[in-house]
């Protein structure tokens, strides 16, 4: 094993790559202008680094740098987002249409406009976790102002067909949000092909600063307006008001620079280490069981159950290497993931699930030694199951008939 813990968790959070740490840091300390300071140099210098940032944002997707919209984060982005739109169409309709598996938050951001009076339609997922543009179709009503479809599933890895739901939000006049924050930087996104009005993301999820997100807002085809939720002086087209913080912008625009120029290179990266861990692991377990869609995920994400094991255990087990069980929002919790539950995975096979998160500072030598590591802990914790014994043997645990006490 490596000396230190092994870091395989990278769909909750990345490490700041060490050169978006290099482009932040002067505008710590010699270049710390206000960028709405319009009267002197320093505040023009700030400017045109939040300017630049805009443009590399935008590049991720071929969206408009007039079209980014500058917030604390993905929560932030999906507020504002869904908020927005709810408040500000709320004449046309009061119908959001969004699925099961989304993170939470985009389902309590619903959940909240429910109170409000608001009509929320919550599309079941199908085994992969997928929701299908047929649904979407099904469920719109001529009072429906929005849809809100994840690019890709945080705690499952699937991608969801963007774009056919894209076309169809286009077909019926109905504005489409995507949190993309698993998606940006990992597979490629384009907000005019995929039809995309809305677009959230977050700079800790592509090797940036925590603290610091966007959300794309489509300026013409249609105009999407929104209703701020900050009120203040009327920064960010009047859309969201407060101080740009622009070293952690400048270190957004970095991290989603190197992605859009890396990607290619580095999704192939991280899917062939991912495919080694999953593989691996998965070649010397039975009864071990992959979530999600076997091949339309995010590269880097492997999500497993392993049947007769508690999840938690095993983690203690392993404690060297950082994974998560659920998503890292709601790990505080002992319920068994509503996203793995939304698939229609049995309470027993969800607990035992470990998500595993590869990303670009992960080597070989790491996937081998977790795949050993993972191997041994859960032969370990099998054997001392009485049921795993009985599998072994052949017996239908189903068939089983326990005596109550």
């Amino acid at each position: 094993m490596p000396k230190h813990p092994i870091y395989m968790d990278n769909n909750s959070t990345t490490r700041c790559d060490p050169r978006v740490v290099e482009a932040m840091l002067p505008y710590f300390t010699e270049k710390f202008g206000n960028a709405a300071s319009r009267s002197h140099a320093f505040g023009w210098e700030a400017e045109a680094a939040v300017e630049e940032a805009r443009e590399q944002i935008a590049a991720v997707f071929n969206a408009g740098p007039k079209e980014i919209i500058f917030t604390s984060g993905a929560t932030e982005s999906n507020n504002l987002a869904i908020k927005g739109v709810a408040a500000m169409y709320k004449k046309k309709g009061n119908h959001i249409v969004t699925q099961a598996t989304e993170h939470k938050a985009v389902l309590d951001t619903c959940k909240r406009l429910e109170r409000d009076g608001f009509q929320v339609t919550y599309l079941p997922v199908d085994k992969y976790g997928q929701v299908h543009a047929e649904q979407v179709r099904e469920a719109i009503t001529d009072k429906t102002i929005l849809v809100s479809i994840m690019a890709a599933n945080n705690e499952i890895g699937t991608v969801m067909p963007i774009q056919a739901i894209g076309k169809l939000c286009k077909e019926k006049g109905v504005l489409f949000h995507t949190d993309a924050v698993q998606a940006v930087g990992k597979i490629p996104l384009d907000v005019e092909a995929m039809g995309i009005d809305l677009l959230s993301l977050t700079a800790h999820k592509v090797y940036g600063p925590k603290g610091v997100g966007a959300l794309y807002v489509r300026k013409k085809d249609p105009r999407v307006r929104l209703e701020p939720q900050i009120d203040g002086g009327g920064h960010e087209r009047g859309m969201r008001s407060g101080t740009l913080p622009v070293p952690m912008i400048v270190g957004l625009g970095t991290a989603c620079d190197l992605a859009r120029r890396e990607m290619p290179e580095e999704s192939a990266r991280t899917f062939r280490l991912r495919e080694k861990l999953r593989t691996g692991i998965m070649g010397k377990l039975p009864e071990t069981y992959l979530n999600g869609h076997p091949t339309e995920r995010l590269p880097g994400n492997a999500n497993i159950s392993f049947a007769y094991v508690e999840g938690e255990g095993l983690m203690m087990g392993i404690k060297d290497v950082a994974v998560s069980s659920g998503s890292a929002c709601t790990s505080a919790s002992l319920e068994p993931s509503y996203v793995l539950r939304a698939l229609g995975v049995g309470d027993e096979l969800a607990h035992s699930s470990i998500r595993f998160g590869i990303g670009r500072f992960n080597t070989e030598t790491e996937v081998d030694a977790v795949v050993d590591l993972v191997t041994r802990e859960v032969s370990r914790l099998r054997e001392m199951s009485p049921l795993f014994e009985l599998v072994q043997q052949g017996v239908d645990l189903k068939t089983i008939e326990w005596a109550a006490h």
